[in-house]
């Protein structure tokens, strides 16, 4: 059995909504805590699937980490080298991101642990991570292809690399930093267009020396972290969906309560207001060493644009909304230099084109990005291919579709947004959830 949603033409969006804790910054914040001096209270941590399972792993090398209360961890570090070898392999579950910093992390310690995920995880390609590493003396296997199982031997000699990433990617850029924490040397990054800071700047909370600024940064091994507290802020890519949604469906108005602003997470914003959305920020301010602002989304008539490629590397993850934005735009959006959308949960590109499609959008795909016609949409059927961000975008669709739309495959929506379809309801989607075979 799996789930299915049944999604219809809802009523304007109104109120305010709180969206859950920013994934990025809880998986990093769980990994640091887990190997600083002393114990770290993390406040806002995100309550999904992927962030649970990098928790979960954390205790399996040895960590101890209480949850007193919802969306809280009080995790109680080892220090640098005090993780213990686990028996068992290491399971990210669906978490991406995870996977990545976890093998950086690991690629320096002196025993050998074995990351694995589940199947769509497992069709993800590593190599991008595991090329550098090596370049580092890290010693990692993997199936074919770079996919998952990693196979991550003992290490004590690591080395800092300069590194030029062809493609710009927080998560490659995090896992070589994180493994330059156990290297001799310096390590240093240099990306061709910057992306989000969040390792850096928690490193940096974390009392760990770096340099850094948009599109490089350095460190050296040899130092050691200080536990603090982190307070996440809410996942910019979870507000995205209501930022959109409350843009094309007419007569909404919503507020969306302190959500994280980092600059390198904010394309979608930025493309949006291109578009000729209606969003303002207020009461803007610092949670957790980042900014953050209530977000005020009014309906606009959004018209199509030509993406700016400079924008992508800060919208990646929410590209799946902003095609949707598109089909109910007026003429013409293009998509460039995204092509890292096909190695996602699923192939974003594809998957996107096929459910838009079906809903009668017109759009074709590109080697590395999509043109869409904005027009009018009808009810069928769509199917997320257990990507969940494809499955909230394909709900956002509905909301304006002519007529219901049942939405397959919606069970790993809980990796990133537990209580989405609750939290939609109580602001005006209608969506009804429904199990399939």
């Amino acid at each position: 059995m799996s789930l299915d949603w049944i999604a219809s033409p809802g009523r304007p969006l109104r109120g305010e909504v709180t969206v859950p804790g920013d994934k990025s910054i809880s998986h990093r914040a769980i990994m640091l805590a887990a190997i600083a001096d002393g114990s770290s209270r993390i406040t806002g941590f995100l309550e999904g699937e992927d962030t649970r399972a990098t928790a979960r792993i954390f205790a399996q090398l040895g960590v101890r980490i209480e949850a007193p209360n919802p969306s809280e961890r009080i995790v109680h570090g080892v220090g640098m080298h005090g993780l213990r070898a686990s028996d068992a392999p290491l399971d990210c579950g669906n978490a991406g991101t995870g996977m990545r910093l976890l093998t950086g992390l690991l690629a320096g310690q002196g025993f050998a642990s074995v990351l694995v995920g589940d199947a769509s995880l497992s069709k993800r390609p590593m190599a991008r991570v595991i090329e550098p590493l090596t370049r580092m003396q890290a010693k990692i296997a993997a199936e074919a292809g770079g996919l998952p199982p990693l196979r991550i031997h003992a290490s004590n000699d690591m080395q800092g690399i300069d590194f030029e990433q062809p493609v710009a990617s927080a998560q490659v850029k995090s896992a070589v930093l994180l493994a330059g924490l156990y290297a001799q040397g310096e390590t240093r990054v240099h990306e061709p267009h910057p992306t989000r800071d969040y390792t850096e700047r928690m490193l940096r909370a974390f009392g760990w020396p770096i340099d850094f600024s948009p599109g490089q940064a350095r460190l050296s091994g040899g130092h050691r972290l200080q536990a603090t507290d982190v307070s996440v802020p809410a996942d910019f890519s979870s507000a995205a969906f209501f930022l959109v949604a409350a843009s094309v469906i007419p007569g909404s108005e919503l507020l969306i309560r302190r959500v994280g602003m980092n600059p390198r997470r904010t394309g979608l914003l930025a493309a949006l207001r291109l578009m000729g959305a209606d969003i303002t920020k207020e009461y803007p301010g610092e949670q957790g060493g980042e900014a953050v602002a209530d977000l005020r989304v009014r309906h606009a008539s959004l018209r199509g644009i030509t993406v700016p490629e400079q924008l992508v590397p800060d919208m990646i993850d929410e590209f799946p909304a902003l095609f949707v934005a598109a089909a109910l735009a007026e003429g013409r959006t293009v998509v460039t230099g995204a092509a890292e959308l096909r190695v996602k949960e699923s192939d974003r590109i594809a998957t996107m084109a096929r459910g838009l499609a079906a809903l009668g959008a017109k759009i074709e795909e590109t080697p590395d990005g999509a043109i869409i016609e904005g027009g009018r949409l009808q009810g069928g059927q769509a199917d997320s291919h257990g990507d969940h961000r494809i499955a909230m975008s394909l709900a956002i669709a509905a909301q304006r579709a002519a007529g219901p739309v049942r939405i397959g495959d919606c069970d790993n929506v809980a990796t990133s947004f537990p209580g989405f379809v609750e939290l939609a309801r109580s602001c005006g989607f209608a969506l009804e959830t429904a199990a399939s075979r």
